[in-house]
Protein backbone atom coordinates (compact mmCIF):
# COMPACT_ATOMS: atom_id res chain seq x y z
CA UNK A 1 0.00 0.00 0.00
CA UNK A 2 1.32 3.32 -0.78
CA UNK A 3 1.63 6.45 1.39
CA UNK A 4 2.61 9.77 1.59
CA UNK A 5 3.17 12.99 3.71
CA UNK A 6 1.13 15.73 3.98
CA UNK A 7 2.19 18.54 5.92
CA UNK A 8 -0.25 21.59 6.89
CA UNK A 9 2.15 24.04 7.51
CA UNK A 10 0.29 27.32 9.17
CA UNK A 11 1.28 30.23 10.83
CA UNK A 12 0.34 29.16 14.58
CA UNK A 13 0.38 25.10 13.94
CA UNK A 14 1.96 22.46 12.22
CA UNK A 15 0.27 19.50 11.50
CA UNK A 16 2.45 15.84 9.65
CA UNK A 17 0.31 13.27 8.61
CA UNK A 18 0.93 9.60 6.81
CA UNK A 19 -2.05 9.31 4.34
CA UNK A 20 -3.35 6.61 1.47
CA UNK A 21 -3.89 7.07 -1.78
CA UNK A 22 -7.76 7.04 -0.57
CA UNK A 23 -7.36 9.71 1.29
CA UNK A 24 -6.74 7.85 4.86
CA UNK A 25 -5.00 9.23 7.37
CA UNK A 26 -2.90 6.41 9.45
CA UNK A 27 -0.78 8.81 11.65
CA UNK A 28 -0.57 12.46 12.29
CA UNK A 29 1.46 14.49 14.92
CA UNK A 30 0.25 18.03 15.35
CA UNK A 31 2.38 20.89 17.43
CA UNK A 32 3.06 24.50 17.22
CA UNK A 33 4.50 25.80 13.87
CA UNK A 34 7.33 28.28 15.71
CA UNK A 35 6.71 30.51 13.16
CA UNK A 36 7.77 33.68 14.97
CA UNK A 37 11.40 31.72 15.54
CA UNK A 38 12.08 32.32 11.96
CA UNK A 39 12.46 29.04 9.02
CA UNK A 40 15.41 27.64 10.41
CA UNK A 41 13.43 26.35 13.45
CA UNK A 42 10.30 25.60 11.74
CA UNK A 43 12.49 23.46 9.32
CA UNK A 44 13.83 21.89 12.07
CA UNK A 45 10.49 21.24 13.94
CA UNK A 46 8.61 20.02 10.99
CA UNK A 47 11.41 17.38 10.03
CA UNK A 48 11.34 16.10 13.98
CA UNK A 49 7.79 15.54 13.62
CA UNK A 50 8.03 13.78 10.02
CA UNK A 51 10.71 11.29 11.81
CA UNK A 52 7.88 10.80 14.80
CA UNK A 53 5.41 9.15 12.33
CA UNK A 54 6.01 5.38 12.08
CA UNK A 55 6.70 3.84 8.52
CA UNK A 56 7.92 7.41 7.24
CA UNK A 57 10.93 6.49 5.39
CA UNK A 58 8.09 3.64 3.60
CA UNK A 59 6.67 6.78 2.12
CA UNK A 60 6.48 7.65 -1.68
CA UNK A 61 6.73 11.57 -1.19
CA UNK A 62 5.98 15.01 0.57
CA UNK A 63 3.42 17.26 0.09
CA UNK A 64 3.47 20.71 1.94
CA UNK A 65 0.10 23.34 1.77
CA UNK A 66 1.03 26.79 3.11
CA UNK A 67 -0.72 29.86 3.57
CA UNK A 68 -0.34 32.08 0.57
CA UNK A 69 1.01 31.72 -3.51
CA UNK A 70 3.16 29.68 -4.18
CA UNK A 71 6.15 29.13 -6.87
CA UNK A 72 5.19 25.64 -7.19
CA UNK A 73 7.90 24.30 -9.59
CA UNK A 74 10.92 25.20 -7.72
CA UNK A 75 8.53 24.96 -3.81
CA UNK A 76 9.58 28.03 -2.71
CA UNK A 77 7.05 30.55 -1.23
CA UNK A 78 6.21 33.64 -2.91
CA UNK A 79 4.51 35.74 -0.52
CA UNK A 80 4.84 34.28 3.30
CA UNK A 81 2.81 37.18 5.54
CA UNK A 82 2.47 34.57 8.39
CA UNK A 83 5.56 32.45 7.89
CA UNK A 84 8.50 35.56 8.60
CA UNK A 85 11.29 34.47 6.04
CA UNK A 86 9.76 31.99 4.32
CA UNK A 87 9.44 33.79 1.11
CA UNK A 88 11.65 32.22 -1.90
CA UNK A 89 12.84 29.84 1.35
CA UNK A 90 13.81 26.59 -0.68
CA UNK A 91 10.92 24.21 1.53
CA UNK A 92 10.69 21.07 -0.59
CA UNK A 93 14.76 20.99 -1.94
CA UNK A 94 15.32 20.85 2.00
CA UNK A 95 13.10 18.37 2.45
CA UNK A 96 14.16 16.09 -0.64
CA UNK A 97 17.87 16.57 0.45
CA UNK A 98 16.97 15.32 3.46
CA UNK A 99 14.83 12.33 3.36
CA UNK A 100 15.56 11.07 -0.22
CA UNK A 101 12.33 11.32 -1.61
CA UNK A 102 10.18 13.91 -4.11
CA UNK A 103 8.38 16.78 -1.75
CA UNK A 104 6.05 19.44 -3.27
CA UNK A 105 4.79 22.72 -2.05
CA UNK A 106 1.38 24.38 -2.66
CA UNK A 107 -1.10 27.02 -1.36
CA UNK A 108 -3.38 25.15 1.07
CA UNK A 109 -6.68 26.46 -0.13
CA UNK A 110 -5.09 24.49 -3.75
CA UNK A 111 -4.47 21.39 -1.32
CA UNK A 112 -7.73 21.32 0.21
CA UNK A 113 -9.02 21.29 -3.41
CA UNK A 114 -6.99 18.44 -4.53
CA UNK A 115 -7.99 17.08 -1.72
CA UNK A 116 -11.76 16.96 -2.11
CA UNK A 117 -11.35 16.50 -6.38
CA UNK A 118 -9.39 13.13 -6.28
CA UNK A 119 -11.01 11.39 -2.77
CA UNK A 120 -13.84 14.00 -1.59
CA UNK A 121 -16.73 15.42 -3.48
CA UNK A 122 -15.36 15.75 -6.88
CA UNK A 123 -13.74 12.56 -7.43
CA UNK A 124 -13.94 11.22 -10.78
CA UNK A 125 -14.37 14.17 -12.95
CA UNK A 126 -12.12 15.83 -14.65
CA UNK A 127 -12.73 19.68 -14.00
CA UNK A 128 -13.21 20.40 -10.44
CA UNK A 129 -13.02 23.94 -8.99
CA UNK A 130 -12.79 24.40 -5.40
CA UNK A 131 -14.51 27.63 -3.40
CA UNK A 132 -13.92 28.37 0.25
CA UNK A 133 -16.33 30.95 1.85
CA UNK A 134 -15.13 31.59 5.07
CA UNK A 135 -13.68 34.63 6.99
CA UNK A 136 -12.02 35.06 3.26
CA UNK A 137 -12.99 33.90 -0.41
CA UNK A 138 -10.47 31.01 -1.88
CA UNK A 139 -10.42 28.62 -4.72
CA UNK A 140 -8.83 25.94 -6.73
CA UNK A 141 -8.94 24.92 -10.13
CA UNK A 142 -8.31 20.89 -10.82
CA UNK A 143 -8.11 20.03 -14.00
CA UNK A 144 -7.57 15.96 -14.26
CA UNK A 145 -6.08 15.86 -11.21
CA UNK A 146 -4.03 17.78 -11.12
CA UNK A 147 -4.00 21.67 -9.33
CA UNK A 148 -3.73 24.33 -12.24
CA UNK A 149 -1.48 27.14 -10.12
CA UNK A 150 -0.63 29.30 -13.59
CA UNK A 151 2.60 31.68 -13.87
CA UNK A 152 2.62 33.31 -11.22
CA UNK A 153 1.04 30.91 -8.31
CA UNK A 154 -2.24 33.12 -8.35
CA UNK A 155 -4.67 30.85 -10.43
CA UNK A 156 -7.71 30.48 -7.87
CA UNK A 157 -7.45 33.59 -6.24
CA UNK A 158 -10.68 34.88 -7.12
CA UNK A 159 -10.85 37.24 -3.76
CA UNK A 160 -10.09 39.80 -5.79
CA UNK A 161 -12.46 38.96 -8.87
CA UNK A 162 -14.82 42.52 -9.43
CA UNK A 163 -18.36 41.64 -9.06
CA UNK A 164 -19.55 44.47 -9.00
CA UNK A 165 -17.42 48.11 -9.38
CA UNK A 166 -20.05 50.89 -7.90
CA UNK A 167 -19.05 49.48 -4.64
CA UNK A 168 -17.19 51.56 -1.86
CA UNK A 169 -13.27 50.86 -1.30
CA UNK A 170 -12.79 48.66 1.66
CA UNK A 171 -9.48 47.80 1.77
CA UNK A 172 -6.47 46.69 -0.80
CA UNK A 173 -8.46 44.74 -3.16
CA UNK A 174 -10.40 46.06 -6.05
CA UNK A 175 -13.55 48.12 -5.34
CA UNK A 176 -16.03 45.43 -5.69
CA UNK A 177 -14.24 42.47 -4.60
CA UNK A 178 -16.18 39.25 -4.17
CA UNK A 179 -14.16 38.56 -0.52
CA UNK A 180 -15.19 41.86 0.50
CA UNK A 181 -18.85 41.24 -0.57
CA UNK A 182 -19.70 38.46 0.08
CA UNK A 183 -17.12 36.70 2.48
CA UNK A 184 -17.91 36.11 6.54
CA UNK A 185 -15.95 39.24 7.16
CA UNK A 186 -17.57 41.55 4.41
CA UNK A 187 -21.61 40.24 6.07
CA UNK A 188 -19.82 40.70 9.31
CA UNK A 189 -19.46 44.53 8.37
CA UNK A 190 -22.35 44.96 6.77
CA UNK A 191 -24.59 43.63 9.43
CA UNK A 192 -22.64 46.12 12.59
CA UNK A 193 -23.59 48.88 9.99
CA UNK A 194 -27.23 48.05 10.50
CA UNK A 195 -27.22 46.61 13.69
CA UNK A 196 -24.58 47.30 16.17
CA UNK A 197 -22.63 45.33 18.01
CA UNK A 198 -25.41 42.77 18.13
CA UNK A 199 -23.62 41.17 15.31
CA UNK A 200 -20.13 39.47 16.30
CA UNK A 201 -20.25 37.29 13.40
CA UNK A 202 -21.66 36.39 9.87
CA UNK A 203 -24.02 33.69 11.72
CA UNK A 204 -26.02 36.61 13.49
CA UNK A 205 -26.99 38.08 10.04
CA UNK A 206 -27.82 34.56 8.97
CA UNK A 207 -30.24 33.90 11.90
CA UNK A 208 -31.71 37.58 11.62
CA UNK A 209 -32.73 36.77 8.25
CA UNK A 210 -34.26 33.65 8.85
CA UNK A 211 -36.31 35.51 11.63
CA UNK A 212 -37.94 37.47 8.99
CA UNK A 213 -35.29 40.67 9.71
CA UNK A 214 -35.69 42.44 5.95
CA UNK A 215 -33.06 44.09 6.54
CA UNK A 216 -30.48 41.08 7.60
CA UNK A 217 -32.76 39.63 4.44
CA UNK A 218 -31.27 42.59 1.97
CA UNK A 219 -27.90 41.62 3.07
CA UNK A 220 -28.21 37.87 2.53
CA UNK A 221 -29.89 38.47 -1.19
CA UNK A 222 -27.36 40.72 -2.09
CA UNK A 223 -24.69 38.30 -1.27
CA UNK A 224 -26.49 35.05 -3.42
CA UNK A 225 -26.54 37.31 -6.22
CA UNK A 226 -22.49 38.48 -5.57
CA UNK A 227 -21.47 35.09 -5.08
CA UNK A 228 -23.47 33.95 -7.91
CA UNK A 229 -21.80 36.26 -10.40
CA UNK A 230 -18.47 35.31 -8.69
CA UNK A 231 -19.16 31.94 -9.80
CA UNK A 232 -20.97 32.67 -12.89
CA UNK A 233 -17.34 34.33 -14.49
CA UNK A 234 -15.24 31.28 -13.29
CA UNK A 235 -17.97 29.13 -14.81
CA UNK A 236 -16.99 31.00 -17.85
CA UNK A 237 -13.74 30.38 -17.85
CA UNK A 238 -13.02 27.23 -16.22
CA UNK A 239 -16.85 25.55 -16.90
CA UNK A 240 -15.87 23.37 -14.32
CA UNK A 241 -18.38 19.81 -14.06
CA UNK A 242 -18.63 20.53 -10.12
CA UNK A 243 -17.97 23.34 -7.78
CA UNK A 244 -17.11 21.74 -4.19
CA UNK A 245 -17.59 24.60 -1.71
CA UNK A 246 -15.86 24.45 1.71
CA UNK A 247 -15.72 27.15 4.32
CA UNK A 248 -16.90 28.15 8.11
CA UNK A 249 -19.96 29.80 5.85
CA UNK A 250 -21.31 26.37 4.76
CA UNK A 251 -22.45 26.06 8.20
CA UNK A 252 -25.52 28.37 6.64
CA UNK A 253 -25.74 26.83 3.81
CA UNK A 254 -29.48 26.84 4.13
CA UNK A 255 -30.31 30.25 4.56
CA UNK A 256 -28.04 31.24 1.03
CA UNK A 257 -26.96 28.49 -1.44
CA UNK A 258 -29.93 27.66 -3.49
CA UNK A 259 -30.55 31.14 -4.10
CA UNK A 260 -27.43 31.17 -5.52
CA UNK A 261 -27.62 28.45 -7.60
CA UNK A 262 -30.62 29.99 -8.73
CA UNK A 263 -28.84 33.02 -9.49
CA UNK A 264 -25.86 31.61 -11.09
CA UNK A 265 -28.84 29.62 -13.77
CA UNK A 266 -29.93 32.96 -14.73
CA UNK A 267 -26.39 34.41 -15.11
CA UNK A 268 -24.31 31.30 -17.33
CA UNK A 269 -25.39 29.93 -20.89
CA UNK A 270 -28.33 27.62 -21.01
CA UNK A 271 -26.35 24.50 -21.19
CA UNK A 272 -24.33 25.09 -18.17
CA UNK A 273 -26.88 25.05 -16.04
CA UNK A 274 -26.44 21.25 -15.24
CA UNK A 275 -23.27 22.26 -13.30
CA UNK A 276 -23.06 21.10 -9.91
CA UNK A 277 -23.01 22.62 -6.75
CA UNK A 278 -22.14 20.28 -3.85
CA UNK A 279 -20.58 20.97 0.00
CA UNK A 280 -16.93 19.58 0.34
CA UNK A 281 -17.33 16.59 2.36
CA UNK A 282 -13.53 15.86 4.09
CA UNK A 283 -12.87 16.81 7.55
CA UNK A 284 -9.27 17.49 7.24
CA UNK A 285 -8.80 18.54 3.88
CA UNK A 286 -6.02 20.60 4.17
CA UNK A 287 -3.83 17.45 5.05
CA UNK A 288 -5.10 14.89 3.02
CA UNK A 289 -4.35 16.99 0.07
CA UNK A 290 -0.41 18.10 0.96
CA UNK A 291 -0.26 14.44 0.80
CA UNK A 292 -1.73 13.97 -2.43
CA UNK A 293 0.34 16.55 -4.09
CA UNK A 294 3.03 13.81 -4.66
CA UNK A 295 0.24 11.93 -6.29
CA UNK A 296 -0.53 14.38 -8.65
CA UNK A 297 3.00 14.89 -9.87
CA UNK A 298 2.86 11.04 -10.59
CA UNK A 299 4.57 9.44 -7.71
Amino acid sequence: MKTYLGIDLGGTNVRVAKVTRDGIVLAEVKRPSLAQEGPRKVMDNMMEMIREIPGYTECEGIGVGVPGPVDTINGKMLMATNLPGFEQYPIAAELTQNFNMPAYVDNDANVAGLAEALVGAGKGLPVVYYVTISTGIGGALIVDGKVVSGKHGHAGEIANIIIDRNREKVNHLNIGAVENEASGVAITRKGKALFGDQIRHAGDVFDLAKQGNPQAQSIVDNMTYDLAVMFSVIAHIADPWMFVIGGGMMQSKDVFMDKVVANFKNLVHVPMRDTLFETAKLEEPGIIGAAMLPISHGN
